[in-house]
């Protein structure tokens, strides 16, 4: 059976966020999504370690705090580093996909310009993580 996912969304645009949530809401899914606009609110949601979401999906071109910056901080600190981060990004820049793999994310997706296609990729991604066997630390 799928688990429901906690999943923490780190999106600085608010129409990328509503078509996260639509997307959500099509799928007629029943995962719970928690936003934080850039990497220092997410640091933030992270601190209460009694809520750590399943699942991060991460934008890298946010303000005040870049998606590569959060992510080393992630993946540096013990309490968070077991968490699965998947890149969520319009950048293909090669140069981003291999900084973001060595850090140790768990995946890197393009968005797509066609919603049908964003549908399908986030059908894909959050159906392999929801069927995972997550372990919280």
């Amino acid at each position: 059976m799928d688990r429901k996912l906690k999943i923490l969304l780190i999106e600085d645009n608010l129409i990328e966020i509503m078509k996260m949530k639509r997307t959500i809401s099509l799928l007629k899914l029943e995962h719970s999504i928690q936003e934080a606009k850039n990497g220092e609110e997410a640091l933030e949601v992270l601190e209460d370690k009694s809520n750590f979401p399943d699942l991060i999906l991460l934008d890298l071109n946010m303000p005040k705090m870049s998606g590569i910056e959060f992510l080393n901080i992630l993946k540096s600190t013990d309490d968070f580093k077991h968490i699965p981060t998947v890149i969520l990004t319009t950048s293909d820049n090669q140069k981003d996909l291999f900084e973001c793999y060595k850090i140790g994310i768990s995946g890197y997706i393009l968005k797509p310009l066609k919603y049908d296609d964003y549908v399908k990729k986030i059908e894909a991604v959050l159906t392999y993580w929801s069927t995972n066997e997550l372990k919280q630390l």
